[in-house]
């Protein structure tokens, strides 16, 4: 029994799934839009969301803790160029938003092995 077993293991070793999750965050963050299988977008939602929160955050705070937040994203995302778009860019776009920054679209099976495809995407104001 998995009681209270927080994630999806994806049929993917850990570090291999750690893996995976950075690089769909900051291909998220890098083209706005990605397609993925609704498996992956769900592991991965939660946690751009939450980059999102730390960027809005950090960006109206005082410096220190902006640092502090920009530090935190980076050991997150593994790069600069992303850090500073999702700072700079993504997050003054969500300063009235609460939460509920991303949107998932569903596509239908995929042909190959009729996995359920999905469009995640950042939610334009």
């Amino acid at each position: 029994m998995r009681h209270q077993v927080a994630g999806k293991r994806l049929s993917r070793s850990k570090g291999h799934r750690i893996a995976l999750r950075k690089n769909l965050m900051k291909d998220l963050f890098r083209h706005e839009r990605i397609k993925t299988t609704k498996a992956k977008a769900a592991a991965v939602r939660g946690g751009a969301e939450k980059l999102i929160t730390l960027a809005k955050k950090g960006n109206e705070a005082g410096e220190a803790k902006a640092v502090h937040a920009r530090r935190l994203a980076a050991a997150r995302l593994n790069d600069n160029e992303i850090v500073m778009k999702l700072f700079d860019d993504i997050a003054p776009r969500y300063v009235d938003r609460l939460g509920g920054y991303t949107r998932v679209i569903k596509l239908g099976p995929r042909l190959g092995d009729s996995a359920e495809m999905v469009i995640l995407e950042l939610v334009e104001e």
